[in-house]
């Protein structure tokens, strides 16, 4: 498949993904009840810590697929901390969550997409504190 047939088919599917979002939002409820959620969480925390170690060894090993496990981490990470913020009790559920995404989350999917566009050599333009 070649560049543009590719472009033209994601074009395609987000021109039909917007007003099904839209859909969505209008005709889902707010709130439901939702089997298997300790392992939907789960399964979803253990993929990101194997995107997280994939990451951890492309750097050691300074390999060419740095920048694809930090898109890849980064953007786990940012779900991560939009679905904890969305999905947390209110009151301290939403005080931890939003904690842990300013703390934590946000912060590592900012270097993750620093490292995804500009490689390994993006860790050297992060100084460490002195």
């Amino acid at each position: 498949m070649g560049h543009r047939r590719a472009a033209g088919l994601f074009g395609f599917v987000t021109a039909l993904l917007l007003p099904w979002a839209l859909y969505l939002k209008w005709r889902l409820p707010s709130h439901h009840v939702v089997r298997h959620w300790d392992t939907a969480w789960t399964g979803f925390d253990l993929a990101l810590a194997a995107a997280l170690l994939t990451l951890t060894l492309c750097l050691v090993r300074r390999s060419p697929r740095t920048q694809i496990a930090a898109a890849v981490a980064g953007t786990m990470l940012l779900c991560d901390a939009w679905f904890d913020l969305l999905t947390a009790a209110p009151g301290s559920g939403l005080d931890q969550a939003l904690v842990e995404a300013l703390a934590a989350e946000l912060p590592l999917a900012g270097l993750c997409f620093l490292i995804a566009r500009n490689g390994a050599d993006a860790l050297r333009l992060v100084k460490p504190r002195r």
